[in-house]
This record gives C-alpha cells, sequence and structure tokens, in this order.
C-alpha cells in the first residue's frame, strides 16, 4: 500500500511540473452568432501563433501552450461572462485572447478579467467606449483592433472620395453599432456630409422591409450598414435589393467576410467598404505562411495571431505567466525600440528577450500600441467589383 501510495504522489509530483510548465491561453470568440463566419480563422490565426512558440521550446524555459476555445456568442453578454468564468476558474486559463464583439468583450472585461487580474487582448473589439479612458481596467485590456472613433474617421474619407456626400445609415443595435455610427456621423458631418437617418435595426428578425422603408424615405445617394454579415446586415442589404431602395452599399467591419460575397455576388456591384488591414511587409509575411491552412486575409485573423503572440511575447519578458507580471510588458514588447519581428519569427523574438534584449513586435498588422494599449490603426478599403471583395487600397 506504501508504494502505491509513492507512486501516486510521484505521479501528482510531475502532473503538478507539466502543469507549471503549460501556459493556458483562452481564446473566446463567437463560434455562434452573427459574425460566426469570421471566427474560425481567427481562432486558427492565434493558434498558429501558439503553435509556432511551442515548437520553439523558448518560452519560459520550454513551456508548451495549449489554447481552450470557448464561445462568447457576439452578443449574449451573460452566455459570453459564464464562458469566461469558465475559461478562468475551471480551465484555469493564465490569459485570453479575445473577445470579440465589444458589447460581451467590455462584459468580459468587467466582470471576468478584471475581478481575476486576467490580461485579455482583443484582436476585434472596437467600440470607441472600450478605450481605457473610459475603463477601470486595470491595466488588464489592449486591442490589436483600432477603435471605431478611427474607423468613423476612415469612412468618411473613404465616402467623401467617391464623392458621396448624404446617406442613409443603419446600425445592428448594440455597443459595437452604435459606437461605429455615432462616430462616422460626427466626422462625416464635420467634413461637410449629411446623414439623412440614423436608426438601429435588431438582429434575428424574418423581415426587415419596415427598416428599410424608413431608410428609403430618407433618402441618400448610399446606404451605411453598421451590422453583422450573418445577421440582420445582410437581412437590411437583401431587402433594401429587392424593394429597389438602394442598389450600392457601404460596408464597415462586421460585414465584410466571404459570406458577403456568397450573399450578394454582384448585386452590391460598386458597393465600398474597410475593414482593419495593412499591406506590410508582415502582413504577406503571414498570408505565405499560413498558406492554404486558412483564410489569412479574412477580416481580424491576422490581429488575432498579433494578440495571442503579444501574450505569449509579454510573459517571456516578463519572465511570468502571472498576469499581474506581464501586463507591464505588453506595450513594451509591441513598440519600440527593439528588434523588429514579424510572422514566423517569434522563436528569435524569444531568444533576444531571453538574452535580456529589446524587440518592438511589427506582427501581421503592423502593431504600434498607442494610448494605454490599443493599435493606432490600418484599414484594408474595399470595393465590390465583378461580385467580389477586391481591395481598392490600404490606409
Amino acid at each position: 500500500m506504501k508504494k502505491l501510495l509513492t507512486a501516486t504522489a510521484a505521479t501528482a509530483l510531475m502532473a503538478g511540473t507539466a502543469f507549471a510548465e503549460d501556459v493556458k491561453i483562452g481564446i473566446i470568440l463567437g463560434f455562434t452568432g452573427p459574425i460566426e463566419s469570421l471566427t474560425p480563422s481567427m481562432a486558427d490565426g492565434a493558434e498558429l501563433a501558439m503553435k509556432e512558440v511551442t515548437d520553439s521550446g523558448l518560452l519560459l524555459d520550454g513551456a508548451s501552450v495549449s489554447s481552450v476555445r470557448a464561445d462568447s456568442t457576439c452578443v449574449d453578454a451573460g452566455a459570453a461572462t459564464a464562458a469566461a468564468e469558465r475559461l478562468v476558474t475551471s480551465d484555469q486559463v493564465d490569459a485570453i485572447m479575445g473577445a470579440d464583439c465589444s458589447g460581451v468583450t467590455g462584459a468580459i472585461l468587467n466582470n471576468v478579467a478584471v475581478a481575476n487580474g486576467v490580461v485579455m487582448i482583443s484582436p476585434s473589439a472596437t467600440s470607441p467606449g472600450l478605450s481605457h479612458n473610459d475603463n477601470e481596467d486595470n491595466g488588464l485590456f489592449f486591442r490589436t483592433a483600432p477603435s471605431d472613433a478611427r474607423q468613423g474617421v476612415v469612412m468618411t474619407e473613404v465616402l467623401m472620395e467617391e464623392g458621396i456626400k448624404e446617406v442613409a445609415v443603419t446600425y445592428t443595435n448594440n455597443d459595437y453599432g452604435k459606437g461605429l455610427a455615432d462616430s462616422f456621423q460626427a466626422a462625416f458631418e464635420a467634413a461637410g456630409g449629411s446623414v439623412t437617418i440614423n436608426a438601429a435595426h435588431e438582429d434575428g428578425k424574418a423581415d426587415y422591409s419596415a427598416e428599410v422603408g424608413a431608410l428609403a424615405a430618407a433618402g441618400g445617394e448610399r446606404l451605411v450598414v453598421a451590422g453583422y454579415v450573418d445577421q440582420g446586415g445582410s437581412g437590411i442589404v437583401r431587402a433594401a435589393i429587392d424593394s429597389g431602395a438602394f442598389d450600392t452599399f457601404h460596408f464597415p467591419d462586421g460585414m465584410i467576410g466571404a459570406k458577403l460575397q456568397e450573399n450578394f455576388g454582384d448585386e452590391i456591384e460598386g458597393s465600398t467598404g474597410q475593414h482593419p488591414g495593412t499591406d506590410s511587409e508582415g502582413a504577406s509575411m503571414f498570408a505565405e505562411m499560413v498558406g492554404d491552412a486558412f483564410d489569412a486575409t479574412s477580416p481580424f485573423t491576422p490581429e488575432s495571431y498579433d494578440a495571442a503572440a503579444l501574450i505569449m511575447l509579454a510573459m517571456e519578458a516578463a519572465g511570468s505567466k502571472d498576469s499581474n507580471d506581464f501586463k507591464e510588458h505588453v506595450m513594451d514588447v509591441a513598440n519600440a525600440p527593439g528588434e523588429q519581428i514579424f510572422p514566423g519569427e517569434l522563436a528569435k523574438a524569444l531568444q533576444i528577450l531571453k538574452d535580456g534584449g529589446d524587440i518592438d513586435y511589427v506582427g501581421a498588422t503592423a502593431v504600434e500600441l498607442i494610448g494605454a494599449g490599443e493599435s493606432a490603426g490600418n484599414y484594408r478599403q474595399i470595393v465590390i467589383e465583378g461580385g467580389e471583395i477586391t481591395t481598392a487600397k490600404y490606409r
């Protein structure tokens, strides 16, 4: 009996040692819900960075990194909070890559991350309300996507250059939609444009003819749809096309993805839009690295790789996987001074940090964190040509 107990104790000790070396990162994204067509490649991007670091054997003296996925739903704050609680308490993750949509990100940040002292880096939550000045986040929250305060300005520039001076706006009725619609209206009107109507729509409806009727009555040269491609945003576009109310649209980030092309093709010919993106050296390196494993250009996928990379590099810089230690190093590894680090170079970065050097993580999205931890913001401007999403330019 004594021998059995000794063996069991030894096994437990070994398991404990293995666990101590392991790093767990929670990936919480809307695998169901209004952006479910975007999230699989986002998660794949984050996990690619984790595999790269694990394969290097250089994180915290040989730690392996594993991911635990959880569903934010994108829109249900209660479900997202419960899922994040499980990640922290049951799965005992060391950090969170996510969440995705702004409302659930704020809920998780305030109810779970701050309460438990866990770092969160979101690749896609863009509400201006999430900026550090507006949140008591104890320095735990960062994002590799720019704030919609910036996107509102970029949208204005795109439309003005297209000669569009009068638009109708519809937005999904949540933190993301309202924040973006308000930011855009302020920027557009300041530039001399006119917003004929700025109206919310609810997701999950079978019929959007009433909403489109109000938008059509207000009029405009183009309809701005600040919604979700897998939800009401596409419902609005379908109703607008079928009724002849609008034939060209402007699409912010939540509407741009393969589903937009599949759903409408050349029915939205000439429509425009933008989402965070860059034509930097890192973007092409990331695409080459990914190959055909998943869509490296899908919105927020490069940002997800970068978010996961920053978590792990900050851990190495701190010599610790404890959020309260490594949160102080996220800005350091993301910005100059230091050797520039691109996708596929995480092993090199870890070695430099291990040797006491400095890095400037550029990554797949030309990362530059400003303020207290959000992306300065680069955008890919798109136009629908021949029924396909094509790149007009980068801003």
